[in-house]
C-alpha cells in the first residue's frame, strides 16, 4: 500500500518563507545558518516545494514569524479570507514600535463601521 502525504496545506510554504525572509532582510544563507541547514535545502523548500522535516519547519516558521495554523488548519484560515490572512502575516512581521499606530488605524476603521460612515 502506497503512503500518501497530505501536501496541499503546504503549497504556499516555500513562497511564504521566501517573502518573509526578504521582509526580514535575511539572505537565504543567513536563514539557513540560523536553522542549521544547507542553503540548497532551503532553496529547494522555497522554490521546488520540498517539505522540510518538522523540526526544520518549526524553526523556519518561528524565525520568519509565519502563522503555523495556516499550514495545519487551512480551513480556519480560509474562513477569514485572503485579505485578512495577508494582513495577519504582515502584522507578524511589523516592528513592535509601529503596533500602536496600526492598532489606532484598526480602531478608527472599526469606529467608522460602527457609525455607518464606512
Amino acid at each position: 500500500m502506497q503512503k500518501e502525504r497530505e501536501t496541499e496545506n503546504f503549497v504556499s510554504l516555500g513562497t511564504d518563507l521566501k517573502e518573509a525572509r526578504k521582509v526580514l532582510g535575511l539572505s537565504r544563507r543567513a536563514l539557513a545558518e540560523k536553522v542549521n541547514i544547507d542553503p540548497r535545502y532551503l532553496a529547494n523548500i522555497e522554490n521546488s516545494g520540498s517539505l522540510p522535516s518538522l523540526p526544520v519547519f518549526y524553526q523556519l516558521v518561528k524565525i520568519c514569524k509565519l502563522p503555523v495554523e495556516r499550514y495545519f488548519f487551512p480551513a480556519d484560515s480560509e474562513l477569514d479570507g485572503k485579505e485578512r490572512e495577508r494582513t495577519v502575516l504582515k502584522l507578524e512581521l511589523c516592528p513592535k514600535e509601529y503596533l500602536p499606530i496600526i492598532e489606532a488605524a484598526i480602531d478608527g476603521a472599526i469606529s467608522l463601521k460602527e457609525t455607518g460612515e464606512a
